[in-house]
């Protein structure tokens, strides 16, 4: 009998480390809610994982087997669990962080003491970290290039689900350490989260991911800036969790390639497989510098001289920044644990361009809100905001607030859904917000902020703020 060890690949087809437990005899599924792991949780995403758990439980029991529940250190339990089941074996899919990575030695080494065979599988990414670099063999710090040979490498293709035969016939009650039921979020130590949850289930990932390349995938390249469009995807969370394998994901954005019926229509898929290739080059950063989570990846003469603003991170945090773009973006964080991509750089910049504030501020309260939180993914497109990323932002470049939000949602669409307080203002008055005295504010949008800071001042103190730690001045 095979163990395979479930993590951030919620799901039993397209599973490449399931597959390889299934080419070496019966398998069965376990999950282990790890404290230490639940420590870096937050309500959306536990929520998702707890549904996601439920329908992968589900795909076992359909086929007469099921997925083992355990609750503490995998260090022990998955010995423990091996040696109750006399397996000959434990299989799970790579994870890149830091975290993940000392966990899996832990594990592998405990399982090498307890004479049991354990083999970790390149699942989660096409190409893993170490396989794409420079000529001398060092990981790429420009996209542009790791983007090129990305697209050069070819693709697996997706892996059919195991059968009945393939799996284990167990009952998990045989198991001390299982339950036969999941815990709650209260169980778990986390409240229910405000936000309305989507559906976390292979089904529910291949409906979104079916109806995108249907539809939306041929306009990405032209709309997917336009938060008001919807015009994404919205897979990010089935990638953060593996409700759907990312070989599935490439190969249906190939068909859409080839039943494309214009230039335009085939550039924008290829866009979004650009997209694709930006997650796995923010994995392979976080492989290269695992510190990156805390530090800064791009070091400077002199520390960043950050602004410590209680008041003005609340503001952003609730959304009454008086910067109409910005704030739709943050309501939406609260509403729906998501926010648009264009949305989340820009309030990534105002937080550390226009209100000076560490990016690490942004980056943990994004942890905490979002459904789709991947630590590669969020701290490389914090840092790229703050620029102290890779292949950032340069430090001069600075969003204007006022423009992004004409340029990409000119209709105030977006804005309206999410602050309703401006739901009767003109749309040309919305993006001049800023410019509009006390008396014309308080006639259009009595309740919404005046803007809590001056973009243009802040703009110049964020330039001579970087100027100063690069040692210019």
């Amino acid at each position: 009998m095979q163990i395979h060890w479930h993590r951030r690949d919620l799901r039993i087809a397209d599973n490449r480390g399931l597959a390889t437990a299934t080419a070496e005899g019966d398998a069965v599924g376990l999950f282990v809610f790890d404290p230490t792991v639940l420590e870096h949780g937050a309500s959306p995403r536990v929520a998702f994982m707890l549904d996601a758990l439920d329908s992968l439980r589900e795909a076992y029991r359909e086929r007469g087997s099921d997925l083992l529940i355990a609750h503490g250190d995998p260090t022990d339990l998955v010995p423990e669990v091996a040696s109750a089941l006399d397996a000959d074996g434990v299989t799970w899919c790579e994870d890149y962080t830091g975290l993940a990575r000392r966990r899996d030695a832990a594990v592998r080494q405990a399982l090498a003491d307890a004479g049991v065979e354990r083999t970790a599988v390149q699942d989660a990414v096409h190409h893993e970290p170490g396989e794409i670099t420079t000529n001398d063999g060092d990981p790429y710090k420009v996209f542009t290039y790791f983007s090129k040979k990305w697209h050069d490498r070819g693709k697996l293709d997706p892996l059919d689900p195991p059968t009945a035969d393939d799996l284990a016939n167990i009952e998990s009650g045989e198991i001390e350490s299982t339950r036969e039921t999941l815990p709650t979020l209260d169980e778990l130590g986390f409240e229910d989260p405000d936000a309305e949850i989507p559906e976390a289930s292979t089904a529910a990932a291949r409906d979104r991911l079916h109806d995108f390349c249907e539809d939306d995938i041929y306009r990405y390249d032209d709309r997917r800036d336009y938060p008001a469009d919807r015009c994404t995807s919205r897979l990010s969370a089935h990638l953060k969790y593996g409700t759907l394998g990312i070989r599935e994901v490439y190969q249906a954005t190939d068909r859409a390639h080839a039943d494309a019926d214009s230039e335009s229509a085939r550039e924008s898929v290829f866009e979004f497989q650009d997209q694709l290739a930006w997650r796995e080059f923010y994995t392979q950063v976080l492989w290269d510098r695992p510190d990156a989570v805390t530090e800064n990846y791009k070091s400077y003469e002199r520390e960043i001289e950050w602004r410590d603003d209680p008041e003005a991170l609340e503001a952003w945090k609730r959304g009454e920044t008086g910067y109409p773009i910005v704030d739709a973006g943050m309501r939406q964080l609260r509403e729906e644990a998501y926010m648009h991509n264009r949305v989340r750089m820009i309030v990534a910049s105002f937080l550390t361009k226009d209100l000076l504030i560490d990016w690490r501020e942004g980056y943990d309260w994004f942890r905490e809100q979002l459904v789709d939180h991947d630590t590669a993914n969020d701290n490389g497109g914090w840092q790229w905001a703050a620029s102290t990323g890779t292949d950032a932002q340069p430090y001069f470049r600075v969003f204007n607030p006022m423009t992004q939000g004409e340029r990409y949602d000119p209709d105030a669409e977006y804005i309206k859904r999410y602050v309703p307080e401006l739901e009767d203002v003109p749309a040309e008055t919305i993006h001049s917000w800023h410019e509009l005295d006390i008396g014309t504010r308080k006639m259009h949008a009595s309740e919404y902020p005046a803007p809590v800071v001056d973009h243009s001042e802040r703009r110049e103190e964020a330039i001579a703020m970087f100027e100063r730690a690069r040692g210019d001045e």
